[in-house]
């Protein structure tokens, strides 16, 4: 499942990097079928990143690759726990 997630995120990462932003893949949990990414570059104080993540890569995953349930922004999840996300 990680290798197709792997490819999926090649695919869809040129048009992410033609808004200053990018994708890494963190986690591919084949049990519960979840994806954690962390959106990075402009990505993190983008207004529209959880569109990104939500209706465009979460969407995309599910269509093309079978088991994945859904997909988590790591930098979202340190952010609500008062942790701030850092990309170089």
């Amino acid at each position: 499942m990680r290798t197709q997630v792997e490819q999926v995120i090649e695919v869809i990462r040129p048009a992410i990097q033609a808004d200053n932003g990018d994708v890494v893949l963190h986690d591919v949990d084949e049990v519960t079928g979840i994806v954690t990414v962390e959106l990075v570059g402009a990505c993190v104080s983008c207004p529209a990143s959880t569109v990104t993540l939500k209706a465009g890569l979460e969407r995309i995953l599910k269509d093309r690759v079978p088991g994945v349930t859904e997909v988590i922004n790591s930098g979202e999840t340190a952010n609500a726990i008062g942790e701030t996300p850092v990309s170089l």
